[in-house]
């Protein structure tokens, strides 16, 4: 590893990063409580928006165009629990892929910021 070499580049780029992104979906997907959340949702524009935004925060070249995350979630009823769940399948994801040490963490800190976005609902003011 070289100083100037991003956690977007540790990650293999893009393409690397839109595989972890697809495998985390296929787990939400697949899970009984987490996967009804997204019946009536275009999965390949989510996932396209959930790649620029890691691809950004890993210092890549991409920028998440898509709307603000608190707003894109105000209608999703989280819990501390479901958030810790989807946590736990994107751990997984990184694993399938080989990512480890301060790589997982890095990813999984850049998600985790958003945990007071994801739990806001309609009725919270900004």
């Amino acid at each position: 590893m070289t100083d100037d070499e991003t956690l977007y580049d540790r990650l293999g780029g893009r393409e690397a990063i839109r595989a972890v992104v697809d495998d985390f979906y296929d787990r939400l997907l697949d899970d009984d409580e987490l996967g009804p959340f997204f019946e009536n949702t275009d999965m390949e524009s989510l996932k396209e928006h959930q790649t620029d935004h890691l691809c950004e925060a890993a210092g890549g070249p991409a920028e998440y165009t898509g709307p603000p995350i608190r707003e894109a979630h105000l209608h999703v009823p989280f819990t501390l629990d479901l958030i810790q769940r989807s946590v736990e399948h994107l751990e997984a994801s990184l694993d399938a892929f080989d990512v480890t040490g301060e790589d997982r963490e890095a990813v999984v800190a850049a998600v985790a910021q958003y945990e007071d976005d994801l739990l806001a609902t309609a009725d919270d003011s900004e």
